[in-house]
């Protein structure tokens, strides 16, 4: 058994919506056996991991998943339900998964299950292989062997996963803050390993991390974090807090111990959690050695008076108290029969315990704290206590060192409530968690004494969030309406274009009208990144990677996003959700890549653009293809059609739909040429005649008036006025500083250069409708062309057949990168099709090397003739042609 490959979509995919792994598994002779042929395999599967009888597989329902397993399932299957399973013990519940065998290739298995932190996905993935191949009887290949069978340790495996599942996911607090907004269709993207998180998308973005906010202030938070000032500070305006000394030695620490009253607290002056506290000290030796504790962790101390009480942590955001906990230290209750010891463990084995954040409540701890408080007891861990008798751990309470937590947020007094909400405001914090000890919270503070020992910057939400007693509190909501309230939006309109042919003209037109209509625009195209028209990062830059660079982009308005089959297939798409999705167009391009085979395999990946349109967005298809018509079925939002044919040649298709109300674009004959115009419900709009479109060559590029009709739907569904419409259109021409690739001409030469990113069959075709169009205007047309290597041989055979019936002169050449085939060869293809149809040998060159092809077909153009360059390599190819020498040409060769 071999993994061949592991690929992981990190967006919505061809598997659905959510983020999955994919191992393509090769069972070798295990495709012989499956589950109930090997002996054993069952019992000590479900003894190593018994919650796997929860899984209800096929069946549904609990013990499903075992049923099978006895039934005899094979093991892609297995490892799927395992790494599954592992990640729900390691704290990221997923469920969804599925295994597939691969098409044509016998005992290979897709084995896709979801996952939520990539990392440990992948290692739970790993990990279920390890446990798989253990089981497996060491005749088999597959098996574990030798030494790495012997040290293979399941057990240790495991709670190392978990273990190190607790630094990767996100912690309680910040994953309430991303589900509070995601229910709110507010996207997250995760800008770290730890718990840095953007919510929202552009110029509408928020940035939290954990409890800390873009909006909370840096000073507040230095502020927090020096427990002796915020005391001051809060003490200065009368709040009540303890009385204190700041100390830096041992002799400095015992010298405060005589000035203040036992009994005392000694805490580093700033660190959290709860570390390096010592409290209810009633001697100098006691506050010397709590002095030396504190100091692994900072070199300056606090001593303060030790206040009477239970501890609170009182929540406030945004100036309003939302919730209170009461937290109780980590303890043990006695039974008369346990020691001290025997009780940790049982408490620990309580299954809502767990290492880290991974669950409601963490495993207890013993520290400095604990060996004090055994000492002052007379205790040790041997001890068994009474029954009854309850022995605190801790002296503080937090729940990271077992700590439990009580809500008591509808018990605070009003005054007390009062005095909190002060402190966050003294402090300047926009979300803060105030610790008070008071005998009785629902009693006011200065009345039964007690006072503030702490401000924290950056609260935890897990005791308010998942209380061990009482009401939980959603406290993230409050969070989230204060970074976005009611109206304000919380994330840019996402376009997302799609298609074989025609995507970057398409959407650097739509960019371009959205700048027209005053929008800074983010722009994602096969050329690279542009920001508001501007060229941040070139390459061939389509998939989710440049999709997701777009929309952190703080300063962007609107995303217009080339979506391209290769990144849907890598990796999914780069956001979750659009606003706009529109497919232009399919034929067969890139087939015998990535396992996709047919034209129709092609629709099915492309169509996902338009299945996570947002429910009060639109879904824009053109009518004009069938593959593509038929994806209405799965379109989401507003459906709008745009067509080459309208009036009384549109399709019944597009009849219908303007008929029931619908949206639509099409292209109507009329007294001057070729009208583009909107239907919408009972509103006709003609909006432009095509030979006012530069793109177009006065109309006769029907290609781009193709995308022209595509980039009118799309600003119409984005709600672009009809006169910012019709003046992108106008104003946006194809030179190759504005669209590179793309019909760009240069007219200094005695001839006429178009240079073309065009290199499949369909393009051609387009190209070959223009070539007829423009051949009255020109003696002679000549193609340098080539095509890419990784294209099966029938389409390259097909491209051939296409170029052979346009030139009266083609130059063949080969692109910088074959892709696999060998020197010669593609060139070869293309000339024996041309030969079939019907071209003349003698008007066929060879010539490899592209830049050398373009130098030659200039050289060889006589004035008034025309020179079509397919380029490859683009930039090249352009300053080939703009620097040619003036008057080259004219029929010699060189």
């Amino acid at each position: 058994m071999r993994v061949l490959e592991t690929q992981i979509f990190r967006g919505p995919n061809p598997y659905g919506y959510r983020p999955v792994i994919r191992l393509t598994l090769d069972l070798e002779e295990l495709e012989e056996y499956p589950s109930d042929r090997i002996p054993g395999f069952t019992d000590r599967l479900i003894e190593l991991i018994p919650s796997l009888q929860e899984h209800g597989c096929s069946y549904g329902e609990p013990g499903g998943f075992v049923l099978r397993l006895r039934e005899g399932t094979w093991i892609g299957h297995i490892v799927e339900h395992i790494a599954l399973e592992l990640q729900c013990l390691a704290g990221t519940e997923v469920t969804y998964g599925k295994t597939r065998s691969v098409p044509d290739q016998p005992g290979v298995y897709f084995v896709i299950y979801s996952y939520r932190e990539e990392r440990v996905g992948r290692e739970a993935g790993n990990l279920a292989l390890r446990l798989v191949r253990s089981l497996l009887p060491e005749h088999l290949p597959s098996a574990l062997q030798g030494d790495e069978r012997a040290s293979f340790d399941f057990g240790r495996e495991r709670d190392d996963l978990i273990s190190r599942a607790q630094d990767l996911i996100l912690g309680p607090t910040t994953a309430s803050l991303v589900d509070e907004a995601r229910k709110r269709g507010i996207p997250a993207i995760r800008l770290d390993d730890q718990s840095l998180v953007q919510l929202g998308y552009g110029k509408y973005q928020q940035r939290i991390r954990a409890a800390v906010t873009g909006q909370t202030s840096y000073i507040a938070v230095e502020t927090a974090s020096d427990k002796e000032l915020t005391i001051r500070l809060l003490g200065d305006v009368g709040l009540p807090v303890p009385r204190h000394r700041r100390v830096r030695s041992a002799e400095d620490a015992a010298a405060a111990a005589e000035a203040l009253d036992f009994p005392l607290v000694v805490k580093p002056l700033d660190v959290s959690h709860g570390r390096g506290v010592s409290l209810n000290l009633n001697t100098v030796e006691e506050v010397v050695r709590a002095f030396e504790v504190a100091c692994e962790y900072s070199s300056d101390v606090l001593v303060e008076t030790f206040l009477q009480g239970n501890d609170y942590r009182v929540l406030v955001i945004n100036g309003e108290v939302v919730a209170v906990a009461e937290r109780v230290p980590a303890h043990v209750i006695g039974d008369g029969k346990h020691t001290i010891a025997e009780l940790i463990e049982l408490v620990n084995r309580d299954p809502r315990r767990g290492f880290g954040h991974e669950k409601v409540l963490t495993k207890i701890k013993l520290n400095h704290q604990s060996d004090l408080l055994l000492e002052r007891a007379g205790y040790t861990l041997a001890t068994v206590l009474a029954s009854g008798e309850r022995f605190a751990l801790a002296a503080t309470a937090n729940l990271s060192t077992g700590g439990t937590a009580i809500d008591r947020t509808t018990e605070i007094h009003y005054e007390t409530r009062e005095i909190a909400r002060r402190a966050a405001l003294i402090v300047g914090l926009d979300v803060a968690g105030i610790d008070v000890i008071t005998p009785d919270i629902s009693q006011p503070l200065r009345e039964v004494g007690g006072g503030i020992v702490e401000v924290n910057a950056g609260p935890g939400f897990r005791m308010h969030l998942q209380p061990s007693e009482g009401t939980p509190r959603n406290v993230a909501r409050f969070v989230i309406d204060m970074l976005f309230p009611p109206g304000q939006p919380t994330r840019i309109p996402i376009l997302s274009i799609t298609g074989t042919n025609g995507k970057t003209t398409t959407a650097r037109m739509v960019a371009h009208i959205l700048k027209m209509h005053g929008q800074r625009v983010g722009l994602t195209t096969t050329d690279g990144i542009y920001i508001d028209g501007e060229l941040y990062l070139k390459g061939d830059l389509t998939g989710p990677w440049s999709a997701r660079m777009v929309l952190k982009d703080p300063t962007i308005e609107a995303a217009v996003l080339e979506t391209a089959r290769g990144g849907i297939l890598r990796e999914g798409l780069g956001f979750e959700r659009c606003d706009v999705g529109a497919v232009l167009n399919v034929s067969n391009d890139h087939l015998g890549l990535r396992g996709i085979h047919t034209v129709e395999q092609i629709a099915e990946i492309k169509g996902l653009v338009i299945e996570v349109v947002r429910d009060d967005g639109a879904s824009v298809l053109n009518a004009d293809d069938p593959l593509v018509a038929a994806m209405a079925d799965r379109a989401e939002g507003r459906l709008i059609y745009f067509s080459m044919h309208g009036g009384e040649s549109a399709s019944d298709l597009v009849k219908n739909h303007i008929a029931n109300g619908g949206t639509a674009v099409v292209l109507q004959a009329g007294v001057r040429g070729d009208m583009i115009a909107i239907y919408d419900a009972e509103q006709y709009i003609p909006l432009l005649w095509t030979h006012l479109i530069p793109a177009t060559l006065e109309g006769k590029a029907l290609h781009n008036v193709a995308n022209a009709l595509a980039a009118t739907a799309i600003a119409y569904a984005h709600g672009v006025t009809i006169e910012n419409i019709r003046q992108g259109l106008r104003t946006f021409n194809t030179s190759f500083y504005q669209a590179p690739g793309r019909l760009n001409i240069f007219d200094e030469h005695p001839f006429r250069v178009l240079v073309d990113y065009g290199h499949n069959p369909a393009a051609f075709a387009a190209m070959r409708d223009l070539v007829e169009r423009l051949r009255p205007s020109y003696p002679r047309i000549i193609g340098v062309v080539s095509a890419p290597g990784d294209r099966r041989t029938q389409d390259i055979a097909e491209a051939g057949g296409i170029l052979g019936t346009m030139f009266d002169l083609l130059i063949l050449k080969e692109d910088d990168d074959r892709r696999g085939r060998a020197s010669g060869e593609v060139i070869g293809i293309l000339r024996e099709a041309a030969l079939a149809a019907g071209m003349p040998a003698a008007q066929l060159v060879d010539v490899p090397n592209e830049l050398e092809a373009v130098r030659y077909a200039m050289n060889l153009a006589e004035p008034g003739e025309l020179v079509i360059i397919f380029a490859d390599n683009i930039t090249g190819v352009w300053k080939e042609v703009i620097y040619h020498p003036r008057g080259a040409g004219e029929g010699r060769i060189p």
